[in-house]
């Protein structure tokens, strides 16, 4: 580094933009530190959630800010980034609410490290969106997945906590080998590992397109679309149920945001060969959710089918969306309807969830709007805004995915995707129909009370909730404000 570039470090702008990245790493030191006096210990919540609150605060004010860029252009923060960066916050401090009263008594001594490698992952997700170097992205990616491994195999007396970050792990070191394999054949190829220099110069000849089918099969892994998807259901079962909240949200906000950033990398000619990787993707993620009777296992498959959704929109910009910014603002709403949505369907979950891990099958929940009406009516909110239904947050956001590929022309995927999307009515009414409709299972009678209420999580719930009827029935207040 010259030392104009170290001055450059220091310039007012250059600051506001890796603002968030110190405030949270701040918070991750100062939390470190309370871990080793244990006096300090019981200041671990509000530290968590100081930090997460203020790496929001420098997030909002970059929104009317010029673009502000770090080391050379490798990092960038725009409107683009800064809406991207506030859902990380957000489903990161979804997740770390659910997971206050989660664990039992033998896990809560190891609360700090858990806080620790959750506020750790924002750092991640931040780097990702904001990435204009493919070595950047790679370390933000890193930063993220290396504390989700830890976070997956949590519970570590139980076999499937274990097994989960184990799949997680190995498979995910695969997808990070695809990453930087076809990072080196595209420096071999254009010399470069800029975003816009690689954009400038152009993606010709097999050793380029070898490069980018590699980065590309790696973004897949993660955002979990086919044929990359089939680690997800084990994955999101076996992990502590906020933590998959985490997973199902932040992560793959993360991954598409990266995704929509380097997708001048993939011919014009792919668009209908991208949307039909998408229409697989949901068909098989709606197939395998009507199979389960696993609540957390079928809200896996049905992150898969909202992947494939989400990939429509890159489909719609390679065929030439005509609106400015139409794929973004597609990508942004509907990514933030999922992560209030999702976030809080996984909560309930885990608020209901007891340690004989009972609460996450359909039998678990007949007979809920009897016993808790309160949790019965919010898990119904998320089920149809899941599913698209009118007035909620679910519903517009599909819209807005449609309306993208419509523009581009591409008809029939839309169409196809649309009757996809009904398809998914099929299990997540099946939620509602056990939670009103079916009398107690006998066996489970023993757990009818539920457990202990946590205000921490009614919080995050209720503000889920509002969200998502927010966004379903006045959308302006979010639209007007994205890019």
């Amino acid at each position: 580094m010259n030392p104009q570039d170290l001055l450059h470090l220091f310039d007012a702008r250059a600051l506001a933009a890796v603002a968030p990245l110190l405030a949270l790493s701040a918070g991750l030191i100062v939390l470190l530190v309370a871990g080793v006096f244990r006096s300090l210990e019981s200041l671990r919540g509000p530290i968590m959630v100081a930090s997460l609150l203020v790496a929001g605060w420098f997030t909002a004010t970059n929104f009317g800010a010029p673009p502000g860029s770090v080391i050379d252009g490798t990092y960038l923060a725009d409107r683009a980034s800064s809406a991207w960066g506030l859902l990380f916050v957000v489903a990161t401090l979804l997740a770390w609410l659910f997971s206050q009263h989660y664990y039992s008594e033998a896990e809560r001594p190891f609360q700090l490290e858990h806080d620790v490698l959750m506020l750790s992952t924002p750092i991640g997700m931040t780097l990702m969106a904001g990435a204009q170097n493919l070595i950047v992205f790679f370390i933000g990616l890193e930063i993220l997945s290396i504390p989700l491994y830890a976070l997956a195999s949590f519970r570590r007396s139980r076999s499937r906590s274990v097994e989960a970050g184990l799949k997680y792990f190995l498979l995910g070191a695969f997808a990070a080998a695809f990453f930087l394999y076809g990072a080196s054949l595209l420096y071999a190829a254009t010399g470069t590992l800029q975003l816009q220099e690689i954009a400038k110069i152009g993606i010709h000849g097999p050793l380029a397109l070898a490069g980018v089918a590699l980065v590309m099969a790696s973004l897949f892994f993660k955002v979990s679309v086919f044929p990359f998807h089939l680690w997800v259901p084990d994955v999101y079962q076996g992990s502590p149920t906020p933590v998959t909240a985490l997973m199902a949200t932040g992560t793959k906000a993360a991954a598409f945001a990266f995704l929509l950033n380097s997708m001048f990398m993939l011919p014009k000619s792919a668009a209908l060969l991208v949307a039909a990787i998408a229409l697989v993707t949901m068909a098989l993620g709606n197939l395998g959710a009507l199979a389960q009777t696993d609540v957390k296992r079928m809200l896996a498959y049905s992150g898969v089918a909202h992947a494939g959704t989400v990939l429509l929109v890159v489909a719609g910009t390679l065929a030439g969306d005509p609106e400015a910014n139409g794929a973004l603002h597609a990508a942004l709403f509907y990514m933030g309807a999922y992560v209030f949505t999702a976030a809080g369907a996984f909560g309930l979950l885990a608020l209901l969830e007891r340690d004989g891990e009972r609460f996450t099958s359909l039998d678990a929940l007949k007979g809920l709007a009897q016993r808790r009406p309160v949790i019965a009516a919010a898990l119904t909110l998320f089920m149809l805004s899941l599913g698209g239904i009118p007035a909620t947050g679910g519903f517009l956001g599909k819209w807005m995915v449609f309306s993208s590929l419509v523009r581009a022309g591409l008809i029939w995927p839309a169409a196809i995707g649309a009757l996809l999307s009904v398809v998914a009515l099929g299990y997540y009414l099946r939620v509602v129909v056990a939670m009103y409709m079916q009398p107690i299972a006998e066996r489970d009678a023993a757990l009818a009370r539920g457990p202990d209420s946590s205000a921490a999580a009614a919080i995050a719930a209720a503000v889920c909730a509002v969200f998502v009827l927010a966004m379903g029935v006045l959308p302006n207040l979010f639209l007007d404000r994205l890019i």
